[in-house]
């Protein structure tokens, strides 16, 4: 039977959407930690725009999370164990990723070799973040709430990039850059302590009796039902559209802040801009675009994120043209977290509707990673391709990127269904 939508009172006020709020923020204070703040910080240590590229691929654990995803959804953890399924893989993830970014604030970019190495780490601990968060998310309420819930996460996300962007980068202009990534750290802590008082959701795990089982039931299992439910080339089509409909947003990611700085801005005016104002747009976004779920559908609200989506790239054409402009970076910024936020809520909806809740945490991790795997591999060789044909070039190209994901959509739409709520 089709669930009903609910109306946007009932969506917005799920008791859900305050934890989700919390654990968006908790998902999202690494991600410029060891991204785009990060490159700031590497570019003034003298690490060259090619390196600052090489070096994103740290991040690529977010794009292969899926791997470790069935250990989330099956393993129980010694001594946290107690906490529930989700919880105590939650403040696993968090206590690594506390001390990754207390051991890059000793090391510093002069180690080089060992701070990325705590890079790395600092990624995978967010990345696994994401996995328990998602599945927290999927299994903490109906499936015909999950637009407002990615509203509310977006919401939390979003302040968190505040955090590790805005105030990072005006921090960094007044004290070292260690103590920047200690502050962090203490935004942490405090998210720590709400994964201790958050409801656990009800996560059914099937005791296995050996591990040919385990590896049957929890990793070629969700691969297995996904192809059933998505057989042959609709569930190729369908991989290759989720690895695709974000790209023209994601390679762009990794040259934003470099290109900020060669347009002649400081950091003040860049955290500002983009990571003060550029957040409360990229939040009103994100409502937006969950009413647009609950409104008119997941996938019609999503066809609509990936075309503002892509079409914003080319402000950055105008900021080219007008570089130390404060007027036009603000507009470039508006169009930017507008659209980003709006297709993030979208997307986020569109994924859940596809997972399986016998798999919720291997199958939403598989279908979110390849979200960023090929904006991932394309972003880490933008510092070559910049050097190579220009920022202005670069900007077209990330434009037309969304092109191949537009025909995918059609293309699907017409031959899969995910419910009433979703069209």
């Amino acid at each position: 039977m089709n669930a009903k939508r609910p109306s946007l009172r009932q969506a917005f006020l799920e008791p859900a959407a305050l934890t989700m709020f919390f654990f968006g923020f908790t998902s999202g204070l690494p991600f410029l930690l060891v991204g785009g703040t990060l490159t700031v910080w590497l570019k003034e240590s003298g690490i060259s725009l090619e390196s600052i590229g090489l070096i994103s691929y740290a991040t690529l654990t977010y794009s292969f999370k899926f791997l470790w995803a069935p250990a989330v959804d099956q393993i129980r953890l010694p001594l946290l164990g107690k906490l529930g399924q989700r919880r105590s893989w939650l403040l696993a993830a968090q206590s690594l990723l506390l001390v990754s970014l207390l051991t890059m604030a000793v090391l510093t970019p002069g180690a080089i070799v060992p701070f990325l190495g705590a890079v790395f780490l600092a990624a995978f601990a967010g990345a696994t973040q994401d996995v328990v968060v998602d599945a927290y998310r999927i299994e903490i309420a109906p499936a015909e709430s999950q637009g407002a819930l990615a509203a509310t996460y977006t919401l939390g996300y979003r302040l968190a990039l505040l955090a590790s962007g805005a105030l990072a980068l005006m921090l960094a202009d007044r004290v070292d850059w260690p103590l920047v990534y200690m502050t962090m750290a203490v935004f942490l802590m405090a998210m720590m302590v709400v994964t201790l008082l958050a409801r656990e959701p009800q996560h059914k795990t099937e005791r296995v009796k050996s591990l040919s089982a385990a590896i049957e039931d929890g990793v070629i299992g969700p691969f297995k039902d996904f192809f059933t439910r998505y057989s042959g080339a609709i569930g190729v089509a369908l991989l290759l559209f989720i690895g695709i409909f974000k790209i023209s947003d994601q390679m762009l990611g990794v040259m934003a802040m470099p290109f900020y700085l060669d347009s002649g801005f400081s950091k003040t005016e860049i955290g500002a801009v983009s990571k003060i104002f550029g957040v409360w747009i990229g939040i009103a976004g994100a409502f937006l675009g969950g009413i647009f779920v609950v409104k008119i559908g997941v996938e019609r609200a999503l066809l609509t994120g990936i075309i503002i989506g892509s079409i914003s790239n080319l402000l950055y054409l105008l900021l080219s043209q007008f570089p130390g402009n404060l007027t036009i970076f603000t507009l470039v910024i508006s169009g930017e977290n507008l659209s980003g936020g709006f297709l993030g809520a979208a997307a986020i909806a569109y994924l859940s509707a596809l997972v399986n809740q016998r798999y919720t945490a291997t199958q939403y991790a598989l279908f979110s990673s390849l979200v960023t795997l090929p904006g991932k591999l394309i972003g880490g060789l933008s510092g070559f391709m910049v050097a190579g044909i220009g920022y202005s070039s670069f900007f077209i190209f990330s434009t037309l990127a969304a092109l191949p994901a537009l025909l995918l959509f059609f293309w699907l739409k017409a031959r899969i269904s995910l419910g009433e709520h979703a069209k």
